[in-house]
């Protein structure tokens, strides 16, 4: 009896765009970094933007798909290598932009990631349960994050003297410092820009801190 010749695998939505997670990791980038990068409006590759509300499939045009091949200096080949790499560890966290992050509703009293208006972006290693990235946009913290990097804050991860921490103000503001000093009464901070000055917080001012324990670039 003759073989049947076997069905080819269709291309899936899930594959493409997990595809494109893989080649903004590759480039050190956010889906919404690469976006930004190729020319793009920055929520072209969002996961809020793969899928209607009326629930169908959305599928990356052939056009933002070239211009992001040729951002990230990758060539279709690759492309389709990673579409095949479904056997990548690691796992993904929130993802908000920096300029959103400030803004009420994104965080729980204890600055875990919460509400709304949240991505996701691909970690090649594992994060505590509570932690959550988040985009820097602009060049105010150079020369220590430049725009479109992608640092990482766990919550649950100690804070020591030097560290780098994401500070929420009692009043809202949320700062990105280096962690001078620390009392039961103050916080004393760096910027993280050498030209700005640093500044000292009253510990009940201070709604919450985290420690920021990775950067993409």
């Amino acid at each position: 009896m003759a073989r049947q010749p076997k069905t080819p695998r269709m291309l899936t939505h899930g594959q493409v765009w997990a595809a494109l997670d893989r080649l903004a990791e590759r480039a050190g980038l956010s889906p919404s970094g690469l976006a930004r990068r190729a020319g793009l409006d920055p929520t072209t590759f969002n996961k809020s933007k793969r899928v209607t509300a009326d629930g169908r499939e959305r599928w990356p045009s052939t056009e933002s798909l070239a211009k992001a091949l040729a951002a990230s200096g990758s060539s279709i080949d690759i492309f389709v290598q990673l579409i095949g790499d479904g056997g990548r560890s690691g796992q993904s966290v929130p993802l908000l932009g920096l300029a959103q992050a400030g803004n009420a509703g994104h965080f729980d009293e204890h600055g875990y990631p919460a509400g709304k208006g949240w991505d996701e972006v691909a970690l090649s290693s594992a994060a505590e349960d509570h932690a959550y990235a988040l985009e820097i946009s602009g060049e105010a913290m150079r020369p220590a994050y430049r725009d479109g990097d992608v640092i990482v804050v766990s919550p649950g991860t100690p804070i020591r003297r030097g560290d780098r921490v994401v500070v929420k103000t009692g009043d809202g503001e949320l700062l990105i410092r280096e962690l001078k000093r620390r009392t039961g009464k103050m916080l004393e901070l760096a910027s993280l820009n050498h030209g700005d000055a640093g500044q000292t917080l009253s510990a009940d001012d201070v709604a919450w801190i985290a420690r920021v324990v990775w950067v993409r670039q």
